[in-house]
C-alpha cells in the first residue's frame, strides 16, 4: 500500500515511541534490528525526519532518537505526506487520471469506499495511538505465554 521508505519510517516512528516510553532513545542499530530494515537505509529516513523536525536526536553515549511531546501525536497521513508528497491518495484504483462520480470507472463503486475508510484510518492513528496498540498487543502475548 506505501513504499518501503513510508513503512520503514512508520515502523521506525512507532518503535521509538515505545522505547521513548520505557524512558528510551534508541538508537539507528536498534532500530534497524528491530523493524527488519537495513541499517543505512533507516539512517537516512530519521535523519530526513529529524530536519523535518518530527523527532528529536542526540549524538554520543546516552543518545539516541525520542520524541518532543507533543510530536508523538503526528498522524499516519502526516508521516505519508512527508515521505510520499506527490502521492495522491484519491487516485482512481483502475488508473485512470479522469475518475469520479460523474465519470466513473469500472472499480469506481466498489473502490471509493475502501479509499475513504483507508484515508479515515491513517486520518485518526497517531504514532502514539499505534505504539499504545503495540505496547498491549506485546503485553497481552507475553502474559498469555506464562
Amino acid at each position: 500500500m506505501f513504499n518501503k521508505e513510508t513503512e520503514y519510517a512508520i515502523r521506525a516512528l512507532v518503535y521509538i515511541q515505545v522505547q521513548n516510553g520505557e524512558s528510551s532513545r534508541p538508537g539507528i542499530e536498534e532500530i534497524a534490528k528491530e523493524i527488519d530494515a537495513p541499517k543505512f537505509y533507516v539512517a537516512k529516513i530519521l535523519q530526513r525526519l529529524v530536519k523535518q523536525g518530527v523527532i528529536q536526536s542526540i549524538k554520543g553515549k546516552g543518545g539516541g532518537f525520542y520524541f518532543e511531546k507533543d510530536r508523538a501525536g503526528i498522524t499516519i497521513k502526516e508521516i505519508i505526506n512527508l515521505i510520499e508528497p506527490s502521492k495522491d491518495r484519491q487516485e482512481c484504483g483502475f488508473g485512470l487520471k479522469q475518475c469520479d462520480a460523474n465519470n466513473p470507472c469500472p472499480f469506481h463503486d466498489k473502490y471509493a469506499p475502501i479509499r475513504n475508510s483507508i484515508d479515515e484510518l491513517i486520518t485518526s492513528e497517531t504514532v502514539l495511538t499505534l505504539a499504545q496498540k503495540y505496547i498491549l498487543k506485546t503485553h497481552r502475548t507475553v502474559t498469555e505465554s506464562e
